[in-house]
């Protein structure tokens, strides 16, 4: 059995009818979709050409959900639904699971949790079982709670080294101060030891609920029989009290504070950089012209031996100067928000003014003379990689999860190509202008940074970048 962590996401209840739609735009396979009466759906994109499927649950639930005391439940529970249920002990979990050849997973996420089982066809039934299981009846041993403190704890140090996780944790936290969205997903120390079975039990109610939830299935299923699968195994399930609609924004976003965080230690031999302004959330309209965006900016990595004369001018320039080991380009969306930025690794400490000055001079060039032909490329550039991301069960099966909890339904590849396609220069030049030019900045440097400029100068820098 395998797990893994990751840091990476209709309308109420419906009548007592099951409710079926196909959301189709081409003649590739078809997303069926399907709402039990109490609100837990069924997703399916069936693709007879393999033998194979993956199967899942994807909860409308992370750590965003929690408050200050139980921050790290969402993640402590994902390690507790392997240690046994009511019916199955860990060990025949375990050994179910590598009798099938199949392989389970987890992960959880800010604002999703997913567990999900990669099978044979024939085994897809005894599959959506288990998960079922873990989801419902998990037993939650005292026992196994305090062992698995220790687990957590030393996941939590394997996090704490890799510097990317570490910036990104710091950066949620200033950019969204005073909001659960700036919390990690494993919790602070204090917490990892003391959450109880309690905690774990009440999220469970508030949050493990009929209507927050999906099964999703892609490659060799059958969307009835998952459907009848989905009303034996989860019938049971509660809807929320009121009822909750998958597709949820929140009234009030968090406000994004235009802060920093500079944590110096000259032990370590980088600077690594983050800058971010407020992002927009996955249906926001202008969601795919800042992913375009992100792709004008695009990454550069000296180690992977990238040239200088790629399309990005950023890396021209940073390339040519010796400016960066490396340096990755996000758009990070959530329900009613995200962050839109750059990541960037230096050795070169004493011209990290430099690389902050270029960059921003980048981002202020996005809103007045990007050119048509660097917008094409980057359109094209975004479509292959959203198309790439779609190899195998696993990838559709993610697609089709995420989407059903962010959209509510799925939009197809070829509906999200088309409103890339749709993306001009006018709307590229706005949006720049709008949401990334002169706008509140969120910074975090981490290691040698003593050469970073100071957070007052860079913000107020942005102002007069105009060219």
């Amino acid at each position: 059995m395998q797990r893994l962590f990751s840091r990476r996401l209709n309308k109420g209840l419906l009548s007592n009818l099951n409710k079926v739609t196909r959301y189709s735009t081409h003649s590739g396979p078809k997303t069926q979709v399907t709402t039990l009466s109490n609100g837990f759906t069924v997703a399916t994109e069936t693709d007879p050409s393999v033998k194979t499927a993956t199967v899942g649950v994807w909860i409308n639930a992370g750590s965003r959900l929690e408050n200050e005391a139980n921050n790290g439940s969402a993640h402590f529970l994902e390690h507790m639904a392997f240690k046994g249920t009511k019916a199955r002990g860990q060990h025949d979990i375990e050994l179910a699971i590598e009798n099938m050849g199949a392989h389970l997973n987890a992960y959880t996420s800010r604002e999703q949790t997913v567990y999900y089982a990669k099978a044979f066809e024939k085994n897809v039934p005894e599959s959506v079982d288990i998960l079922a299981d873990i989801l419902q009846n998990s037993r939650l041993d005292e026992g196994a709670i305090e062992r698995e403190r220790d687990v957590i704890l030393r996941e939590q140090q394997e996090v704490e080294k890799i510097m990317e996780e570490v910036v990104f944790d710091h950066l949620h936290a200033t950019a969204f101060q005073n909001s659960s969205l700036g919390y990690t997903i494993l919790g602070p120390r204090e917490n990892i030891l003391s959450i109880t079975k309690n905690d774990l039990t009440k999220y469970i109610e508030t949050n493990y609920t009929a209507d927050r939830m999906v099964l999703v299935g892609a490659g060799s299923v059958k969307h009835d029989e998952l459907v009848k699968l989905a009303e034996a195994k989860f019938g049971g399930l509660k809807p929320s009290n009121p009822p909750f609609a998958l597709q949820t924004t929140r009234a009030k976003p968090p406000r994004f504070w235009g802060s920093e965080v500079r944590v110096r230690n000259d032990d370590i031999p980088q600077a690594h950089i983050a800058l971010a302004v407020q992002g927009v959330s996955w249906s926001h309209p202008d969601y795919f012209t800042m992913l375009v965006l992100q792709s004008i900016v695009g990454n550069w990595d000296r180690a992977l031996g990238a040239a200088g004369n790629i399309s990005s001018r950023l890396s021209q320039t940073v390339s040519k100067h010796n400016l960066a080991n490396q340096y990755m380009s996000f758009n990070t969306s959530y329900n009613d928000t995200g962050l839109w930025g750059i990541y960037m690794v230096s050795e070169n400490l004493t011209h990290l003014d430099d690389l902050v000055h270029f960059t921003l001079k980048e981002w202020s060039r996005l809103g007045v003379s990007v050119s048509e032909a660097e917008i094409e490329r980057a359109k094209q550039q975004l479509k292959t990689s959203l198309l790439l991301n779609l190899d195998g069960t696993t990838a559709v099966a993610e697609d089709i999860g995420r989407q059903m909890l962010t959209y509510g339904k799925r939009v197809e590849p070829r509906d999200i190509a088309a409103a890339v396609d749709r993306i001009t220069v006018k709307d590229v030049h706005r949006v720049a202008s709008e949401r990334i030019w002169d706008n509140e900045l969120a910074v975090v440097a981490l290691g040698s940074v003593n050469g970073v400029p100071d957070y007052n100068r860079v913000r107020f820098g942005m102002s007069f970048m105009r060219s």
